[in-house]
């Protein structure tokens, strides 16, 4: 009860010693799924006594999860725990466009048969195996698209043109594009007019292009075919030349016929050309003009050549004049120029009561001379020329002669119609 440095130690009572004989000194191991086999010092009966170890291990299917060996203590405990746990591989995931079936799900030995939506290929193993470490065999498919989608284009279409023209309009529905993977697809590229064109005549291919979302491609295409209906190419008549709609010989092209100056169309004004490829009417002729000199007046004179001639009016004193025989002489060695040109010549020569006035074989009256000189203002005292256009214009006057090279040019230059510029181009080696 004194306070000091002093300790006083108790000694524990002495251990018991181990009993090695006590058969079951630990409680006998049982694992469930597995074994284990024990060791004793004492022999094989003794499967639990003090200082049995114990080797631990699982059925074929099932993990040892703690100790693998374990020894029985003084305790009366085993040193450590153990238990066997069925082998288990992870949930194989989901194949994207295809499935697989398993034998015994995710199970020991379990077979996973891999397949794939139709349409679709498997690129990788077909099957798999849970293992005995848990882990699946091989490696995980894929399913690819590798089947291009089916396109049907519509038949090959004909189609006559229409009336008057060189075209046809076709119209057709566009294709439907089915896919084994993705069903209908829209996704249809056109090459080529749309539906509702108009075609001109030939052969025309169409085309369409299809991709499925994997990018497999598949075409078709299609053929328009459009024909032109045509008559017989028409001649121009003789002295004429025809104006056509259209092409000209297609159907429903109108020709209408047109004499040159100085000519008369005879006959059916127009032609058309009819579905059964023939011409309506019959050809027409284009007769020299009529001039009718038994006229009233000389504006009666002129309205005759109205539209349709040129007038080259030669005024002279008297037959003998030298200019006047000069310019005759060079016009009549230039007849087809003059008449390619739709000019016609008036002569009116002499004095009163001895004066003649003619176009070509035909005679003038007094009193139309006497007009004519009046109504242009053409003198009789010297030689004179005075050209008159198509529409009666006085368009140039000459007080000598003129060579057929001039006159023409000045003609061609200013007087002529773009019909007549036309002509001209077609027929300018006429009169060579």
């Amino acid at each position: 009860e004194r306070y000091n440095n002093e300790v006083y130690v108790e000694e524990a009572p002495p251990a018991p010693a181990p009993d090695y004989r006590v058969p079951q000194w630990c409680y006998p191991l049982n694992i469930h799924h597995g074994e284990a086999t024990c060791y004793s010092p004492r022999g094989g009966n003794y499967r639990s006594s003090l200082g049995t170890r114990c080797e631990l291990s699982c059925d074929r299917g099932f993990r040892l999860i703690g100790r693998r060996s374990v020894q029985c203590l003084l305790s009366r405990r085993w040193s450590g725990t153990a238990y066997c746990r069925q082998v288990r591989c992870h949930t194989l995931p989901a194949v994207v466009s295809g499935s697989y079936q398993c034998s015994a799900g995710a199970l020991l030995d379990s077979h996973c048969d891999y397949s794939c939506l139709p349409g679709y290929h498997l690129e990788g193993d077909r099957s798999r195996m849970c293992m005995e470490d848990g882990r699946w065999s091989g490696t995980e498919p894929v399913c690819v698209d590798i089947e291009p989608p089916k396109i049907r284009c519509p038949e090959t279409r004909e189609r006559m043109a229409e009336p008057e023209k060189l075209t046809a309009t076709v119209y057709w529905d566009p294709p439907h594009v089915k896919d084994s993977a993705d069903g209908i697809i829209k996704r249809v590229t056109l090459r080529g007019p749309e539906p509702g064109s108009e075609f001109p005549e030939g052969e025309h291919v169409i085309r369409y292009i299809a991709y499925d979302q994997a990018y497999n491609r598949a075409s078709c295409k299609f053929i328009i075919r459009v024909q032109v209906r045509r008559c017989p190419v028409l001649k121009p008549p003789q002295h004429g030349y025809l104006s056509c709609t259209a092409e000209g010989n297609n159907y429903g092209a109108t020709c209408e016929y047109l004499c040159d100056g100085g000519y008369e169309r005879q006959g059916t004004p127009s032609r058309v050309c009819q579905s059964s490829r023939h011409w309506s009417g019959s050809e027409p002729i284009c007769a020299p003009m009529q001039i009718n000199v038994d006229v009233n007046s000389a504006a009666g004179l002129l309205d005759q050549f109205y539209e349709k001639r040129r007038l080259l009016i030669i005024s002279a004193p008297d037959p003998s004049t030298r200019y006047y025989k000069m310019q005759i002489s060079m016009l009549q060695q230039t007849t087809c120029g003059l008449d390619l040109r739709h000019i016609t010549v008036i002569e009116l020569v002499g004095q009163p009561p001895h004066e003649v006035g003619r176009i070509r074989e035909h005679q003038l009256s007094a009193g139309i001379i006497e007009e004519l000189r009046q109504f242009l203002h053409i003198t009789r005292s010297t030689f004179n020329m005075v050209l008159i256009d198509k529409q009666g214009v006085d368009r140039e006057r000459y007080i000598q002669p003129v060579t057929p090279e001039e006159l023409f040019t000045f003609i061609d230059t200013y007087l002529l119609s773009s019909q007549e510029v036309t002509q001209r181009a077609q027929s300018q080696d006429v009169c060579e």
